[in-house]
C-alpha cells in the first residue's frame, strides 16, 4: 500500500499551481492536480512530477461550477480506491483562479459574480465537499492575495473575494479542529505569471511601481511561492493554524 501523502492542487497546470505541485512532489508527496481547459499543460506537469519519482493525476474541474463538485469527487474517490488503495487524501490547496483588472465604477454584476464564484463561493463549497475525503490531521491551504491587505486600483472585486477567503480560513481552522485538520492562507504579492493576462509579467509601468514599493526590489516569480505551500504541508508546520502568510518580498511595508 502506498504511504505517501497525497495533495490535491486546484489549478495545478500552470503558474503558481504548477510550482506548488512540483515543490510538493519534491518533498515526497503524490499529486492530484486539476485543470480547467488545458489538458496538455496539465499532462506536462504530471510528467514532471513522475520524473521526480512521485505519482500524479490530472482531473478536469471548473471551480466556479458548484453543481459539478459531486461528480468530481466521485471520480477522485474512484481514483484513490483503485490506484492508491485508500479512501482519503491529505492536503487540499485551493489555488485555481483568474484575475480581473477593472475600475470599481466599471465593474459589472457579471464580472463581480465571476470573481465570487471562482474565488469565494467555489472555494467555500469545494472545501465543504472535500472535507469528507480529507484525512484526519490533514491540511487546507487557501491561496489569497496581497490585495486583501493593500489596495491597488482596478482590483476591487478580486481583492474583496480574497478578503473573504482570509476570513473563511479562520473559521475552517476552528470548525475542523476536532479532526486535527489545519487551515492556513498563503497570500502572494504581485507575481510575474500569465495570471490576469500577464499583467504583472508584461506591464512594465506596473512592474516598476511594484519593484519600487517592495523591500526586496523586484516583482515575484512563481518559484517564490510553491516552497512555502510545501512547507505548510509538512510536519514542520504542524503548529501553524488559522494564519495568513504573505509572500510578497515586503511590499507596502
Amino acid at each position: 500500500m502506498n504511504i505517501n501523502k497525497i495533495a490535491l492542487v486546484t489549478g495545478g497546470s500552470r503558474g503558481l499551481g504548477r510550482d506548488m505541485a512540483i515543490r510538493l512532489a519534491e518533498k515526497g508527496n503524490d499529486l492530484i492536480i486539476t485543470y480547467h481547459t488545458n489538458l496538455a499543460a496539465a499532462q506536462e506537469v504530471v510528467s514532471e512530477i513522475e520524473k521526480l519519482g512521485q505519482t500524479a493525476k490530472a482531473l478536469q474541474l471548473d471551480t466556479s461550477d458548484i453543481k459539478s463538485f459531486d461528480a468530481f469527487f466521485t471520480i477522485l474517490f474512484e481514483y484513490l480506491q483503485s490506484e492508491k488503495e485508500r479512501t482519503s487524501f491529505d492536503f487540499l490547496i485551493n489555488n485555481a483562479g483568474t484575475g480581473l483588472y477593472v475600475p470599481f465604477l466599471e465593474t459589472t454584476e457579471a464580472m463581480f459574480d465571476e470573481m465570487m464564484n471562482i474565488h469565494l463561493k467555489g472555494v467555500y463549497f469545494l472545501t465543504q465537499k472535500a472535507v469528507p475525503y480529507l484525512a484526519d490531521g490533514g491540511k487546507i491551504i487557501n491561496i489569497s492575495s496581497g490585495l486583501a491587505r493593500f489596495s491597488l486600483p482596478n482590483s476591487s472585486a478580486y481583492g474583496a473575494m480574497k478578503g473573504g477567503v482570509d476570513v473563511l480560513t479562520r473559521y475552517l481552522a476552528k470548525e475542523l479542529a476536532g479532526r486535527k485538520i489545519t487551515a492556513n492562507v498563503v497570500a502572494p504579492g504581485a507575481v510575474a505569471t500569465e495570471f490576469g493576462g500577464g499583467e504583472n509579467r508584461d506591464n512594465e509601468k506596473k512592474r516598476t511601481l511594484i519593484a519600487g514599493a517592495t523591500a526586496l526590489g523586484r516583482v515575484g516569480e512563481a518559484e517564490d511561492i510553491g516552497g512555502v505551500v510545501a512547507f505548510l504541508c509538512s510536519e514542520d508546520a504542524r503548529w501553524i493554524n488559522g494564519q495568513r502568510i504573505e509572500i510578497s518580498g515586503g511590499i507596502f511595508l
